[in-house]
């Protein structure tokens, strides 16, 4: 297969190119825009040119708002992996032009050159961000480290669960824009498509932020002895899914026979941790005193977000492999052996 990840320099879609690389030829198209956008010297983006470049990726640095080329870049292709996204709430909130052009017009372009390119398959990373603020509406039990959802809910929550009526943030509306727009190309046009609402992804190779990508910031600013901030309590709760993992339930879905698709892509009940707990995990594995600061909520933060993955596993015959236990270690390998670059 011919396939393009759009975002391919990044976090996970680094990883889909080098799964896919082994046996297919794979185009990984990104404007390495992230260091641009949030104003801060990462190097997570030409790092990853690099590591692409080793496994014999092709880097095409062009922008998804830019329709013309990438409808040209996509002509021959068999699958389309539309990873390229603006990701920070925070950002959305401060830009919320760039957050809308990129993640809602750049996803209309991507299934627009899906369909004019008859694509055979387009997989969509969308967020359970899109489930708004209606997720805090569910009742909650405090414990000593973290909120737990009621009895109703202890399997997490469902795809069908209600995205109306609730505050999204700019950037859950426009992931929702795009994750609609998704469905609709799918089932309109006959694109075999699989739209993935991701909870927090983690794993090697990610350059967190204070404002997105918590897992590893946490993990780097542990080892690195920078300040940590809570926002909230710390007792907030998610789902954590290991990348390999993500990248194994994609590839679930192309290989089945499913045309179209709408599934939560997170660790589910077995895989969650609060913020608190996984300061103390880190403390133990890196055998270090970790005292964070503490600061007030930020707008719209669920307190507890567990997906329910019982249709993935149903559906697409899989489930979460690495624990957060292991996941985290690996990590931590990471960041250790990569401090020059994080």
């Amino acid at each position: 297969m011919k396939i393009l990840v759009t975002g391919g320099a990044g976090f996970v879609g680094s990883h889909v190119a080098e799964y896919y690389s082994k046996n297919h030829e794979v185009l990984a198209y990104d404007n390495l825009s992230r260091s641009a956008l949030l104003k801060k010297d990462i190097k997570e983006k030409q790092q990853n040119v690099s590591f692409l470049k080793t496994i014999g990726v092709k880097h095409i640095l062009a922008d998804i708002r830019d329709f013309e080329t990438l409808k040209k870049t996509a002509k021959g292709c068999d699958v389309i992996f539309h990873l390229a996204a603006q990701t920070a709430v925070t950002t959305s909130v401060t830009d919320p032009r760039a957050d809308f052009e990129t993640n809602a017009l750049g996803t209309f372009n991507v299934m627009e050159a899906a369909r004019l390119n008859d694509i055979k398959t387009v997989i969509y990373a969308s967020t359970n961000k899109v489930y708004g603020e209606n997720v805090n509406n569910i009742p909650l039990e405090e414990k000593k480290t973290r909120y737990a959802f009621g009895e109703d809910y202890k399997k997490g929550v469902s795809e069908t669960f209600s995205i109306d009526h609730c505050e999204h943030t700019p950037y859950g509306v426009s992931k929702l824009t795009g994750d609609l727009y998704a469905q609709d190309y799918g089932k309109l046009y006959g694109i075999k498509t699989g739209v993935f609402r991701m909870s927090c992804i983690y794993g090697t190779r990610q350059f967190g932020l204070e404002d997105q990508g918590w897992v590893a910031w946490f993990a780097i600013a542990a080892i690195l002895k920078k300040k940590i901030t809570i926002y909230g309590d710390g007792k907030q709760v998610r789902d954590v899914l290991y990348i390999s993992d993500l990248v194994k339930l994609y590839d679930s879905f192309l290989q089945s026979n499913k045309q179209w698709g709408v599934y939560n892509a997170g660790g589910g009940p077995e895989n969650t941790i609060s913020l608190v707990e996984y300061l103390e995990m880190l403390k133990e594995q890196l055998e270090v005193d970790i005292e964070p600061g503490f600061s007030s909520w930020r707008p719209s933060d669920q307190k507890v977000f567990i997906s329910n993955i019982d249709k993935a596993k149903k559906e697409l015959g899989w489930e979460p492999k690495i624990s957060p236990k292991e996941g985290v270690k690996k990590l931590v390998e990471w960041v250790k052996a990569n401090k020059n670059l994080v």
